[in-house]
This record gives structure tokens, C-alpha cells and sequence, in this order.
């Protein structure tokens, strides 16, 4: 079987997210062929290289989403007799009968973005069947994305042009039409100049993968099942091969792209208007990905309710956990507790992590157990903004315990901790903090490692646990602190819930399971496709010898041969006689 994987901001790149997974994924289902197709988000995610690629990858295709040069994208080339008038050197620009076809797709793009029925009330009413006015709402605007997505897509394929077009004098003017509407929302109505051009820049941005070169008969035309990685960008190019060529498509989320999107918003430097319509536009696009994709392999039930609320089909929705190697830590996971009065707290250093409610919580376990030790273990998030909220929680660090060896800031790879295994095995507590959280990989990575855990409950935590670890409320500091003073005075506990907690994560969370079921999934969605046919490249020139029997060119019907009479077809049980028996 032939898989596109399509991926964005991931693999095959060193750095971002899913490229574990998705090289387990391809490594382990050696029987299937894959091509790649993927996406970056930044120059120094390509400047950073690529992991090396298993050789049951037949091809690899990438396209950046981070510039705006259309000539570095290897975007879509225009076809037909205009191409000459439609490629003017630089940018392209659309003839006429183009431009009207573009503002009409986009007309319809951006009221649907814009209507005030993507707010919750109107999509609770589209979930309740669409019987009230507000799901009418929801169905029109959705179908009004549908058609400008397409339409969008369908021009692109024939004529190029369109990243020019999204950034264009028109395209705003028609946005901000859409904006003055009646029916949109009250805080998209206040949309500037500046607003409209950054919300422009950023849709030019998601649409992209419309103007890329892959649906072509040797791109994702020539696969037999699409599996996107991910929701938005990622999904796209799925949608497109399902529209030409009848490609099933697959998607797994990990991360929901909406939620993604909410929580990245909170903290961008945007203003509320393009928040708002950004919101919107993710929203529609979800919706419309989940409702062509064959399946929806969410990971956990987190994650699978965000889906079903963005409108998924419940009985197309198939929960799947990340497939982890659990063998890093399996000689951590038959050993006694590294430091029995050390908590340990591993992962990346952002605000999301609350670790200064985790170290209020400690100078609450401090007065309990004086001798109890923190180290927190992890790099900061890339950027300013994680450098500063690691010299914050050193300086709060330096406020709650001064002159004390206390808590140590450490990372992976350095002197302690050379390895992850070395991290969880320097404490018998592991606590997770989170005040917002997915899928909580390093809860998992604990567990494997026979840990016990104190972990706040958010995200997918709950599911993960499973009743092998205490949860407490986020944010929280003394549930948190109680729940650790617990651990830390019963060694026989920390050690049962250890036990458990491997026992857990070998079962669910381990690669052999991830595989799998992707590869009954793989197969049965194959099974469920119609044949598609495709056209067989010619050998030589002229008819292929035999290709058509020369019976088929006698007119009229073929006469019967001697002594085989129609009545003769006629089996002997049921003949005149049988029924004499």
C-alpha cells in the first residue's frame, strides 16, 4: 500500500512536533510504502536539517509556509494558454475573467469567516441537528466556506496567482465588506486597515498548500490513502487529493489545531478583531476536514472532544494513543526510588508548566519535610519570552528558600542528567504542574520509569493516570503540596502506584500498539475506498499487441457453440424430474 503522509512544522525536520512518532510510524510498517509531504514553519527549522529517512520512503516534497516569495515555494505552475499572460516574471496577477472568479471564491471565503454563526451559540445549535435558526446559520456559513475553499483551490490548480491574489488591494476590500456586514460579529465589525492586512497575511499563510505543485497524477494523485498528521495546514493538500483524485484521507491530531490556536492567541501580540476572525477561520477549516476525512484518530479523549465540538462525526472518531519507546527506561523501571525525598519535575520551561505554583507548593512541602529536595529539569521554550520566565522562576526560586540548596535548575544532556531515563530516576516523586496541558508525554515517560505521580488535572491527564497516580486541582499550590507531603512519608505507596503506572503505560502507550492500529486502520479504510483507476504509462508507440481480443470486433451476438443450447445451462436438480423425488 502506498501512504501519503502529509505533516506540517514535523517531520522529516530535526526540530517541531510528531517527528517521533511519525518516523516510528514509517519505520515499523515496513510493508507499506510512504511518500512524504511536508511542511515547515520557519527558516531555522530547515536550517536545522533533517533526521535520516528510512528507505521504505519513496519520495519527499517540503514546501515552506514562512515566506512570501512565491518563486523559493515550488508552488503550482498555471496551466492551459493563459500561463504566458499569468506569469509576469515575479508575481502573478490574474487576467479578467480571473479576477472576477477570485472575488466571487473569496466573497464567499470571507463572509463565512466573518459571520457571527461561528460563535458557540450557533454551532450548539448546528450540533443539535440544525433545526433551530441558529444551526441554519452554521449550515450556510459553512457551506459558503466550502464553496470559496474550493473554488479557491480549482483556481489555483488551473491559473496560479493565488498568494498574490490573498494579498492584493481587492482581497482586503472584500474582507472588510464582509466585516461591515450585517450578521458578523460585534468585535469583527471593529476591524482596522492594519487588522485586515495582518489577518490577509496569516490566511495567506494557512492557504498555501492550494498553490503547491502535488496534485499531480506522480504526486498525491498516485497514492492510495492520505494520512495527515495534523488539522489545518497539514490536512489541506488531503482535502485537495480527495477532491481530484478520490484519495481517502486519514487524520491523526495529537494537538487539536483549534485548541492550539486559542491558547497560541492568548498570548500573540494581536488585536481582539484578528483573534477573532483567526478563530473563525480555524474553526470552519476543522470542520470541513473532519467531515471529508474517512477517520479521525484523535489521542486521547481530550483531544477527541475538542473534535467532536468542531463538528466530527462520533462514529468516525477513533481514539489511538501516541506510540512511545518505552525501552529507554526499562532498566529505570525495575530500580528503587533514585532520591527518595526528591521531587522531580521534567519538561519544557514555559508559563503553561505554572512552576511558580509548584514552587509556592514546595515551601509548603519544605515546612512539612525539611529535608525534601526539587529539581526541575528542562530547557526553556525557544525564544525571549521562555529565557525570562526561567530568570523568574530562579529569582522566586531565590526568594522562597534563601541560601538553601533547595531546588536546582538542571537540563537534559547536561553533567546530572546525560539522559531522560537519568531525569525520572532522580527523585521517587514526579509532579506535573500544568495548568494547561494535551497529551502529557513526560507523565507517560514517568510511568514507564515505575514512578509515582502528583499531577494536576488538566488535559489528558486523568486518562493517562488511570487511578496509578494522585490528581490534584490546577493552580492549585496546596493540594499540590499535600498531595506530594503524602507520597514523600510512604514508600510503599510511591512504590504500588510505580508498579501500576508501568503496568499502564506498557499496555496503552507503548509503539507495538500505535502500529498496530494504524495498520488495521490502513487496511481497512483501503478495503472501504472504491478502485480508483488510473491511466497506465505507454510502453511504445501505437496499441498494445492483444490488448483487445479479436471476438470484439464481430458484430452482433456470438452464437452458442454446438451442442451447448440454452436449456442445456439448466443444472440437473433443477430439472422436471427433481421433483418426482
Amino acid at each position: 500500500m502506498r501512504i501519503g503522509l502529509l505533516t506540517d512544522g514535523g517531520y522529516p525536520y530535526a526540530t517541531g512536533e510528531s517527528r517521533l512518532w511519525c518516523d516510528r510510524l514509517v519505520r515499523g510498517l515496513a510493508q507499506h510504502e510512504f511518500d512524504l509531504f511536508a511542511l515547515s514553519r520557519s527558516a531555522e527549522q530547515e536550517a536545522a536539517g533533517r533526521v535520516l529517512l528510512p528507505p521504505r520512503i519513496a519520495g519527499v516534497r517540503t514546501a515552506p509556509l514562512w515566506t512570501a516569495d512565491d518563486d523559493t515555494l515550488g508552488l503550482h505552475a498555471p496551466r492551459g494558454p493563459l500561463a504566458r499572460l499569468l506569469t509576469g516574471g515575479g508575481a502573478r496577477t490574474y487576467a479578467r475573467r480571473e479576477r472576477r472568479r477570485f472575488a466571487e471564491h473569496f466573497a464567499d471565503l470571507a463572509a463565512s469567516v466573518c459571520s457571527a454563526a461561528g460563535s458557540e451559540r450557533g454551532r450548539t445549535g448546528a450540533e443539535s441537528g440544525g433545526l433551530t435558526e441558529g444551526g441554519a446559520e452554521v449550515r450556510l456559513a459553512d457551506e459558503r466556506f466550502t464553496r470559496g475553499l474550493y473554488g479557491l483551490a480549482d483556481l489555483a490548480w488551473e491559473h496560479g496567482g493565488l498568494p498574490a491574489a490573498l494579498r492584493s488591494e481587492t482581497a482586503v476590500r472584500i474582507l472588510e465588506a464582509a466585516c461591515r456586514a450585517p450578521g458578523t460579529g460585534r468585535t469583527v465589525q471593529t476591524a482596522t486597515v492594519t487588522d485586515l492586512l495582518a489577518f490577509t497575511a496569516e490566511l495567506d499563510r494557512v492557504l498555501r498548500p492550494l498553490s503547491l505543485d502535488w496534485y499531480e497524477e506522480d504526486g498525491l494523485g498516485a497514492v492510495d490513502l492520505c494520512h495527515a498528521t495534523a488539522g489545518g495546514a497539514a490536512a489541506l493538500p488531503g482535502l485537495l487529493a480527495k477532491r481530484f483524485f478520490g484519495v481517502p484521507l486519514l487524520v491523526t491530531e495529537y494537538s487539536v489545531r483549534v485548541r492550539a490556536h486559542y491558547l497560541a492567541s492568548g498570548r500573540a501580540p494581536v488585536s481582539a478583531p484578528v483573534r477573532a476572525l483567526l478563530a473563525n477561520l480555524h474553526g470552519r477549516l476543522a470542520t470541513e476536514v473532519y467531515r471529508q476525512a474517512a477517520l479521525i484518530t484523535p489521542g486521547n479523549t481530550h483531544a477527541r472532544r475538542w473534535q467532536e465540538r468542531c463538528g466530527a462525526d462520533p462514529a468516525k472518531v477513533r481514539t489511538v494513543y501516541p506510540g512511545m519507546d518505552a525501552a529507554r527506561f526499562a532498566a529505570l523501571g525495575e530500580s528503587e526510588d533514585g532520591g527518595p525525598d526528591t521531587l522531580v519535575w521534567v519538561g519544557r520551561i514555559e508559563p503553561a508548566k505554572d512552576l511558580t505554583g509548584l514552587l509556592h507548593a514546595f515551601a509548603e512541602v519544605r515546612i512539612a519535610e525539611p529535608d525534601a529536595r526539587l529539581r526541575i529539569i528542562g530547557a526553556p521554550a525557544p525564544g525571549p519570552a521562555g529565557a525570562a520566565y526561567l530568570a523568574r522562576c530562579r529569582a522566586l526560586a531565590g526568594e522562597l528558600f534563601p541560601g538553601q540548596d533547595a531546588v536546582a535548575f538542571e537540563e537534559i544532556g547536561g553533567p546530572g542528567v546525560p539522559e531522560p531515563a537519568q531525569a525520572y530516576a532522580a527523585g521517587g516523586v514526579v509532579v506535573l504542574s500544568s495548568v494547561v496541558e494535551g497529551f502529557p508525554i513526560s507523565l507517560v515517560e514517568a510511568m514507564f520509569c515505575g514512578r509515582a505521580t502528583v499531577s494536576t488535572d488538566v488535559g489528558a491527564v486523568v486518562e493517562v493516570i488511570g487511578g496509578t497516580g494522585l490528581v490534584v486541582p490546577p493552580r492549585n499550590p496546596r493540594a499540590l503540596a499535600d498531595a506530594c507531603v503524602a507520597l514523600l512519608r510512604d514508600p510503599e505507596r510511591r512504590a504500588r502506584l510505580g508498579a501500576a503506572a508501568r503496568a499502564r503505560a506498557l499496555e496503552l502507550f507503548g509503539v507495538e500498539q500505535n502500529l498496530a492500529a494504524f495498520h488495521g486502520i490502513y487496511l481497512e479504510l483501503i478495503a472501504r475506498a472504491p478502485v480508483r483507476e488510473r491511466p497506465q504509462p505507454p510502453t511504445h508507440e501505437g496499441p498494445r499487441p492483444f490488448a483487445t481480443p479479436p471476438e470484439a470486433h464481430v458484430l452482433g451476438h456470438w452464437p452458442e457453440p454446438p451442442g451447448r443450447e440454452r436449456a442445456d445451462r439448466t443444472p440437473s436438480w433443477a430439472g422436471a424430474g427433481s421433483g418426482d423425488a
